[in-house]
């Protein structure tokens, strides 16, 4: 059984010095709707803002439904000594390749968390399983040319921007670049190690 195959079996409970990065439950949807439902955070995903608990609830599903086929995993963001224990984003990892070299990431914050450090430990925690325990030699993310914060994120992780399809997909009426970035795992240094 491979490294990426034991995740699969026995979802991975990660732990970052102020952060614990969970399995998503349907308890969850409230704190899912809390951020999917918000037009500014939803402005560069694929996807509208949820109107309504179900979409949230939906969502779980889906999320679900993927890791029990082996196809992505999301970790629930929560911040630690936190007693509700509540959901303030959610980080992944998704479209692994069959020889479990590479997969793309993909990522979410709570509008009221931003500009706090949050993601950037989330994904440092989420990127070292990922180039440690799993072994992976690549992590790719695809982000919207207009989505600034997303693009120093990513640079700031150690991320390479490697190219820009221009107006790959319509969405909202109109249509959109992608930009591409890549990490390999002889570049990968946790951002707090990087000066």
């Amino acid at each position: 059984m491979t490294a990426i195959d034991e995740m699969f079996e026995h979802f991975p409970h990660l732990e970052t010095p102020h952060l614990i990065l969970r399995q998503i439950e349907p308890r969850d949807a409230e704190a899912l709707f809390a951020t999917f439902s918000d037009a500014e955070t939803m402005q560069f995903y694929d996807q509208l803002p949820h109107r309504t608990i179900e979409e949230s609830r939906e969502l779980i599903r889906k999320q679900q439904e993927w890791y029990a086929r082996h196809q992505a995993i999301r970790w629930g963001i929560t911040r630690k000594g936190d007693a509700t224990n509540e959901v303030i984003g959610s980080c992944g990892l998704f479209k692994f390749d069959e020889g479990g070299h590479y997969a793309e990431t993909g990522y979410e914050l709570r509008r009221a968390y931003w500009r706090q450090g949050i993601m950037t430990e989330a994904l440092t925690s989420m990127l070292t399983f990922a180039f440690g325990t799993l072994g992976l030699h690549r992590v790719e993310a695809v982000i919207d040319d207009a989505n600034g914060r997303s693009k120093g994120l990513l640079l700031k992780l150690g991320f390479t921007h490697e190219g820009t399809l221009r107006q790959r997909f319509f969405f909202r009426e109109r249509f959109w670049d992608e930009e591409y970035f890549g990490l390999l795992s002889d570049e990968w240094q946790p951002a707090s190690s990087r000066q």
